[in-house]
């Protein structure tokens, strides 16, 4: 049989006691750097994840940023088609076009049913005198203008209101509306 070790004395004693055996301790740390590695790794792929996303709604707020300046720009381009059409010319030169004439002097009614001011029927003004007829025009055509009496007579027998009113060119009212350029 082998004899016990004998126990260490001195200076050996000591560092056998500073310096643990290297078998068990080599056991207990695997677990620990498998945490830290296992760590540092999500660490890692979570910050891949977070970067994609924030690159992801960067794209989309620049596409949005895009959106909005076009929609921005359309926006003011119909603006400034209203504006346009929305002016007194306009306005009137549109009104003429669809049959309306100005309005005669106005009459008010009071609050306690008495009419103020004599009002008066608003006639269209005479047409501007036609062009002379250009020489493909064959002489057999009717004129383009009011009859004789001055006001045409509908179906009825009765005076037409828009007789004496010019009519729009059909070619104008198929036209598209004005539009910004690059629209």
């Amino acid at each position: 049989m082998s004899k016990p070790a004998a126990p260490l004395k001195g200076r050996a004693a000591r560092l056998a006691r500073l310096m643990p055996s290297t078998g068990p301790s080599t056991a207990a740390r695997t677990p620990f750097v498998l945490l830290v590695v296992l760590l540092l790794g999500g660490g890692l792929i979570t910050l891949l994840l977070l970067n994609s996303a924030l690159n992801e709604g960067s794209f989309r707020l620049s596409e949005l940023k895009r959106d909005t300046t076009e929609l921005t720009d359309e926006q003011q381009a119909l603006q400034r088609d209203v504006d346009s059409r929305s002016q007194p010319d306009a306005l009137e030169k549109r009104a003429r076009e669809l049959g309306m004439v100005p309005g005669g002097s106005p009459a008010f009614l009071n609050p306690d049913g008495t009419v103020r001011g004599k009002p008066t029927e608003a006639t269209a003004p005479p047409p501007s005198p036609s062009p002379t007829p250009s020489p493909s025009a064959s002489p057999d055509a009717p004129a383009a203008g009011p009859s004789a009496s001055g006001t045409s007579a509908g179906p009825s027998g009765s005076p037409s209101p828009s007789a004496s009113v010019p009519q729009p060119d059909p070619a104008a009212e198929n036209s598209p509306p004005p539009t910004s350029p690059g629209r």
